[in-house]
């Protein structure tokens, strides 16, 4: 048998050793490949949909509903009713200095707005949110766009009265024979553009084109500062219709919501929060009768609840979701109640503005978000600065 010389056999040896790194590299190789192709899947929402909280801090939302800015501005009582709207929210941020503000619809009352850009009217009531630097979200309601209504009376003997219609934010104008004035309504689709345009503190969103003439559907998720991949919350708001189309929450949207929920919180695990403007039917089986408020936490209860027009299945979406905590909705001026359903709850916000109808109390709920061990705790914030009807919504009545 020949033998092999000490050349040959280190040449063979490192021939083998070649091989093995090789056969490692490739599978490493293969398994980067495999983790950043998996990274690549994993749903993401688009830059500027994330809000952030710092470690071991909370996160504090001041939800302002039904403001009707704009309301018979050719009246002496109506532009001091948008003053006192102003004071209202002033009054609250500057005690409860939220992380963010939503505007939970009748922003504004378009079917009183008599000029060609009622974003004049929008721009005032998020004013002193914007002036204080404190971020905001928004979705639309019944009367933000809604067509301009003419009063009978102003067919009468006592005519048209002499029109306010201001073509910047400082110089509103009596405009003569209507000169300046144009009663064809600004668009959900204007407004929502305008807010944008004009203010980068906004985290309004337009919302995906397949779901108009809805405009405002969109989720914001909440992280921490520490760890910008971890997710605290999700927060979806929604257009729940009226005003330029009916007063609903389509298919077309469930369809959206169930997509967009499983494909970023397919298990589950991230607690949800909804907005919306119209209380969807649920809110009737649910809503106080008298006395009888069963487990649900509020001081006004006051009117019967005015829904939406139909039901396509957001609701019974929502209920097969164990990570929906609380949905939230304005609306009626004259609730301000939060009661359990199913193992949800479903809430008012409260009367914020001045105008719309109803003479009770105005003021604004307030949220907090806990981070450590996660907590949605509300309570309401009155003009006067008290407080009242603190609950948790983190759990249900059932599970206290």
């Amino acid at each position: 048998m020949m033998m092999m010389s000490p050349f040959y056999r280190s040449i063979i040896f490192f021939f083998f050793i070649s091989l093995i790194l090789r056969s490692i590299l490739t599978v490493h190789s293969h398994d980067q490949r495999e983790f950043h192709r998996k990274i690549s899947l994993r749903p993401t929402l688009p830059e500027g949909n994330t809000l952030h909280v710092r470690p071991g801090s909370s996160f504090k939302i001041a939800v302002f509903a039904d403001l009707h800015f704009g309301e018979d501005a050719w009246t002496e009582w109506g532009p001091q009713q948008d003053v006192n709207s102003i004071k209202v929210m002033s009054t609250v941020l500057d005690l409860q200095h939220p992380d963010l503000v939503v505007y939970l619809g009748d922003v504004i009352t378009a079917n009183n707005i008599a000029i060609h850009n009622a974003s004049l009217y929008w721009d005032q009531a998020i004013s002193p949110t914007r002036d204080r630097g404190i971020p905001w979200a928004s979705v639309f309601g019944n009367h933000d766009d809604m067509p301009f209504e003419w009063s009978i009376d102003w067919f009468s003997s006592t005519g048209i009265p002499p029109l306010h219609c201001p073509t910047s934010g400082s110089s509103p104008s009596e405009s003569e024979g209507g000169k300046d004035c144009s009663f064809k309504g600004t668009t959900r689709l204007e407004l929502m553009m305008n807010e944008l345009k004009m203010n980068n503190l906004s985290y309004s969103k337009l919302g995906p084109k397949a779901l108009w003439p809805s405009i405002s559907n969109y989720v914001l998720k909440l992280s921490s500062t520490d760890d910008p991949e971890s997710v605290i919350a999700y927060m979806y708001f929604l257009d729940s219709g009226g005003g330029s189309y009916a007063e609903v929450i389509s298919n077309a949207q469930v369809k959206w919501f169930n997509r967009t929920s499983q494909a970023i919180n397919p298990n589950s695990s991230v607690p949800e929060i909804i907005f919306w403007h119209i209380p969807s039917q649920a809110y009737k089986t649910v809503a106080p009768r008298f006395d009888a408020h069963r487990n649900c936490i509020g001081s006004m209860f006051a009117e019967e609840v005015a829904s939406q027009e139909a039901e396509m299945g957001m609701m019974k979406l929502l209920e097969g979701r164990s990570s929906v905590k609380a949905v939230f909705v304005g609306h009626n001026h004259g609730l301000d109640w939060c009661c359990p359903y199913k193992k949800l709850w479903l809430c008012y916000a409260r009367h914020t503005g001045y105008g719309g109808y109803g003479n009770w109390s105005r003021g604004a709920r307030i949220l907090e978000i806990t981070t450590q061990r996660f907590s949605l705790k509300s309570r309401i914030h009155m003009e006067d600065g008290s407080l009242h009807s603190e609950v948790l919504l983190s759990s249900t009545a059932s599970e206290k």
